[in-house]
């Protein structure tokens, strides 16, 4: 008899021990299944004032994002949403007027992890941080979207002021504030005016600028962006040589005022 209890014990033991063996591999093989995360880009996103841009964002291991909430935010708004979709549809409804009709995700791409949103029409005030989140599974991304502009062509002009040739450039259509820096044939900074700076109700600027100098000092004016945001991309800027020394320039305004002088 006690060797009957014996091996109901026994089995009942093993049973227990299996059981834990089982629950053991179970929790082992959970823990082991890594948790998705949104992946945004490491840099801010640059687009062009009325370019389309994509912020990027994927889940990472890559996943089926298709059937979750996938919601796309900017905090500082008062109503955040940008994009919301929800039981595999957009709703609009739940959108940003200034955001309606331009922004959109591609459908194929959820079902590989791919939660990136494409922004069409891009605008001034579209700057500033985005968020992509998904709240089924408590996980979101941020990044910055920076945007700035083509500015028009630099407008030059040439004026004789004594002894002295007068430098004067202008360009409109830029996005942030320019800084305009004068440099002469060895790159070094000349001294100019102040630039005059415009900002017109479409929120782009115009600046204008002006330098003396001496007639025979070759001179070139290049008009750089200039920012206070480290997040914003390297400077760039539009440059315009003189191709002959100012010598010469000065005898070419000789000649043509002695031109006028004769057929006055």
């Amino acid at each position: 008899m006690s060797q009957v209890k014996d091996k109901l014990s026994f089995k009942s033991e093993l049973c227990v021990f299996v059981s834990l063996v089982f629950a053991a591999i179970h929790l082992i093989q959970c823990g082991c299944e890594a948790q998705p995360q949104a992946i945004g880009p490491s840099q801010p996103v640059v687009a062009t004032l009325g370019d389309a841009t994509v912020l990027p964002c994927h889940l990472d291991p890559s996943s089926n994002a298709a059937p979750e909430t996938v919601e796309w935010l900017r905090p500082d708004l008062n109503t955040r949403f940008v994009f919301v979709f929800r039981n595999g549809t957009e709703l609009k409804s739940e959108k940003h007027p200034s955001y309606r009709g331009r922004t959109s995700l591609n459908v194929d791409g959820l079902k590989l992890g791919d939660i990136s949103l494409r922004l069409s029409g891009v605008q001034l005030s579209d700057e500033g941080t985005y968020r992509c989140f998904i709240p089924t599974l408590g996980i979101e991304a941020n990044m910055d979207l920076v945007v700035s502009s083509v500015p028009s062509p630099l407008t030059v002009g040439i004026n004789r002021v004594g002894g002295e040739v007068m430098l004067e450039c202008e360009c409109a259509g830029w996005y942030p504030e320019p800084e305009v820096l004068w440099r002469n044939a060895e790159g070094n900074i000349v001294s100019a005016g102040p630039t005059e700076t415009l900002r017109g109700p479409d929120g782009l600027y115009t600046v204008s600028s002006s330098v003396t100098v001496a007639t025979n000092t070759p001179t070139h004016s290049p008009v750089n962006y200039k920012t206070t945001k480290p997040t914003r991309p390297e400077r760039r800027g539009y440059t315009f040589q003189f191709q002959m020394s100012l010598s010469w320039l000065h005898l070419a305004l000789v000649f043509l005022s002695s031109l006028v002088w004769l057929f006055a």
